[in-house]
């Protein structure tokens, strides 16, 4: 029997970042509120969503599933009324997953004020062939020194991210030898 090595994987060639950034752009109205009379944050998180899973898809060539949102911050209530923007973009690709960077603006729609920042996403999107497996994606090719500086502090939320997830394992494994219910 003779021993044969496994076939070395395909290289995927890269794509810049600008290939799949994307803006998403939605009027907000009055079924959009909560009972304070402002956009309520579950619709932006759809739209931050929706815009995220769009980039993960061009990126990767084809479908892309929600692994993790890593942060949602609001800055400022969005009102009925405002044009809302999502702009995202691929900032991180490791094998079959790519961190989304999002970042939503809001102007009113009556108004030649610009934009203002209203909030800001990470989201890690997996990569998913027809069976719901993983799937490898092309590595992303930071073309300026904002994508590059991206691009690093993605490499550091996953550092993050990873060490947290192991942590908690650990600890619910201590707990459980222990009989905590936890």
């Amino acid at each position: 029997m003779t021993d044969q090595a496994a076939a070395p994987e395909e290289t995927i060639p890269g794509k810049p970042t600008a290939a799949s950034r994307t803006t998403l752009s939605h009027i907000m109205t009055a079924g959009d509120t909560n009972l304070l009379g402002t956009v309520h944050g579950g619709v932006i998180m759809k739209l931050v969503d929706d815009a995220a899973g769009a980039v993960a898809g061009r990126h990767s060539g084809g479908p892309a599933v929600t692994a993790s949102m890593d942060e949602m911050v609001f800055l400022e209530p969005v009102k009925v009324g405002d044009l809302v923007h999502v702009r995202a973009q691929c900032n991180w690709t490791g094998r079959s997953s790519m961190e989304i960077g999002v970042r939503v603006l809001a102007e009113r729609w009556n108004e030649s004020a610009p934009a203002t920042q209203v909030g800001s996403a990470y989201l890690v999107f997996a990569a998913v062939d027809a069976d719901g497996k993983p799937r490898r994606v092309p590595p992303v090719i930071p073309e300026t020194e904002r994508d590059k500086r991206r691009y690093q502090e993605a490499q550091i939320r996953r550092t993050h991210r990873l060490a947290r997830r192991r942590a908690i394992k650990d600890l619910r494994e201590r707990h459980a030898a222990e009989g905590i219910d936890g």
